[in-house]
């Protein structure tokens, strides 16, 4: 085996965190192989006073990655899992899917403990227009304007009073400690009142699809149930061709040995129109098909084609 593998990273603090807790538990299987970080600057990254949906595309965060990976400058990149395109770049494949942190968003506020305390009129911070959809279904009366940058950046925009209070992901923060000292007013969403994105909560372990010396090392750390569940996520995502320009959600949780319940919905931009699927099923890929397909049926590829022409 190889003494040294080179790991992709982007920049940011979390993918940092993530990538060196991948290392670790590497490291815990395999004591005599070296790691080295490469940081990588993604289009995602770079392109900061634009929301998401409006920078359009697929692969934000990941593009740069995979082309390092698909020219062998790095060995392997640690993603995560929601930031990863259906489709992967030729030759490169998901290696391992490590075991998922909580998969929910939260509201960090700024004075508040509680939505039901905001004001009306108060200030949401999110730049996901499914997050957005998800509030206005619950909280019509409440404005959103998008934020954008790190964690650590949108904290620092809610301390400044920009915000009375920001969307987060629920992992990341967990993933940076910031969750432990209690210095945080958080409340975590459920799946009823906010339903996660596809892969949320998970890591994506990509790597050359030819490295099997390299892929049977990532298997120490892959966890079948959740690669069970994300599987039927991305089957999801990937037969609706969504993307960040969509407000789409799409969760699977395995109920038993070979059992997997599934939710998701498509809506349009304010969730006045929020078409929902609630499904069970054995086959990951085919209940994500047939969930997908089942939303198309009542409408979703219209809501889809006039968000992408607006």
């Amino acid at each position: 085996m190889k003494r040294e593998f080179i790991v992709g990273s982007r920049r940011s603090k979390l993918a940092l965190t993530q990538t060196h807790w991948v290392i670790r538990k590497l490291k815990e299987h395999f004591p005599e192989v070296n790691f080295k970080i490469q940081e990588i600057v993604t289009k995602g990254d770079k392109i900061l006073n634009v929301t998401l949906s409006k920078v359009g595309g697929k692969g934000l965060f990941v593009s740069e990655v995979e082309e390092q990976l698909a020219d062998s400058t790095i060995d392997f990149a640690v993603h995560s899992m929601k930031d990863v395109p259906s489709k992967l770049h030729d030759g490169l494949i998901i290696g391992a899917i490590p075991k998922r942190e909580s998969p929910f968003d939260v509201l960090v506020f700024r004075e508040a403990t509680k939505l039901s305390e905001l004001s009306t009129g108060a200030v949401i911070g999110t730049s996901s227009l499914r997050r957005s959809a998800e509030i206005k279904r619950i909280r019509p009366d409440l404005e959103i304007r998008s934020i954008r940058g790190n964690i650590d950046t949108r904290l620092r925009k809610l301390e400044e009073e920009q915000f009375d209070a920001i969307i987060l992901a629920e992992a990341g923060l967990s993933r940076m400690g910031w969750l432990e000292d209690g210095n945080l007013k958080v409340e975590r969403f459920t799946a009823e009142d906010c339903l996660p994105a596809v892969g949320q909560g998970a890591l994506a372990i990509e790597c050359r699809e030819a490295d099997k010396e390299l892929l049977e090392m990532l298997a120490s750390i892959h966890d079948d149930d959740t690669a069970f569940s994300v599987r039927c996520e991305r089957k999801f995502l990937e037969t609706l061709n969504g993307g960040c320009e969509i407000p789409i959600a799409g969760f699977a949780v395995k109920e038993a040995k070979d059992s997997l319940g599934f939710r998701g919905f498509v809506a349009n931009a304010d969730g006045s129109n929020r078409l929902a699927v609630q499904k069970a099923g054995t086959n990951p890929e085919r209940l994500g098909e047939e969930s997908a397909r089942e939303l198309l049926d009542q409408g979703a590829a219209q809501i889809i084609q006039e968000l992408r022409h607006e």
